[in-house]
């Protein structure tokens, strides 16, 4: 079962802030076929929605703070960014920014976990999120890197009320039997300098295809196209600029 629409506690968006934002429109455009759009408002500070034919799916900013790493942000939907970042605080975590109204389009938080995992929230209200989710060109599934396994499993159901289910040695996230994401140990990245974090996999038709874009277009393969034992082909990529994402190839889930 995969979630195909913004629904509350699950991924509903995910966003890139990078040191170069034409060039990402580029390379985004040249890997997943993505076409931008940028907000034209000056309050809006360059805001730019990706799209995948007609429908959002993720968004390229500017590095807005000082220190700010070039990255991928995943988003969770929520019907109260309030509330929710109160529960995060007495669950152990933090408030990075906010909550904060966007015009008419919904409220958000940029959150942590208890071990500086960062993540966001969003409240929509004119805009949903994802209008695309678990296809081609769109967000699939989400992975959290941490190196306390047992604090995460303890933080995000008390937070989200997310169901918590091993496959093999596998930690699996879900929403009423529908699994969305999974965690994986810092100790299995190849990096000693990597941080807690959350990783978004896009969805796409050939994993060797858009891998084989994604090194050309001038990013590099952390991992090249593998199968999973009993789940997807993956690959692993480091964009021009440094932000790290993952693809998954639709169809192969197991």
């Amino acid at each position: 079962m995969k979630i195909t629409e913004p629904t509350p506690g699950a991924p509903c968006w995910v966003e890139l802030g990078t040191s170069d934002v034409d060039a990402a429109k580029v390379y985004y455009r040249q890997v997943f076929g993505w076409h931008a759009e940028t907000d034209p408002r000056p309050e809006a500070g360059g805001y730019t929605t990706f799209s995948a034919g007609d429908a959002p799916v993720a968004a390229v900013t500017p590095l807005y703070a000082p220190g700010q790493p070039t990255a991928w942000t995943v988003s969770f939907a929520t019907r109260d960014a309030d509330a929710l970042t109160a529960a995060v605080a007495e669950a152990g975590g933090r408030a990075l920014m906010g909550p904060m109204d966007v015009f008419d389009l919904g409220r958000f938080a940029v959150l942590a976990d208890p071990a500086g995992a960062v993540f966001s929230v969003w409240q929509a209200r004119e805009f949903a999120g994802a209008g695309l989710l678990n296809a081609p060109g769109s967000l699939g599934w989400v992975e959290l890197a941490t190196g306390d396994a047992e604090a995460a499993t303890s933080f995000y159901p008390q937070v989200f009320g997310w169901t918590v289910s091993a496959h093999g040695t596998y930690t699996q996230w879900g929403i009423d039997g529908a699994d969305f994401g999974g965690m994986s140990t810092l100790e299995a990245r190849d990096r000693e300098d990597v941080r807690p974090h959350w990783l978004p996999y896009f969805a796409v038709a050939s994993v060797d295809g858009t891998a084989a874009r994604a090194a050309e277009s001038g990013g590099m393969l952390l991992l090249a196209p593998t199968d999973v034992p009993d789940g997807p082909r993956i690959a692993m990529v480091r964009d021009p600029q440094g932000a790290v994402f993952g693809i998954h190839q639709v169809g192969t889930e197991g």
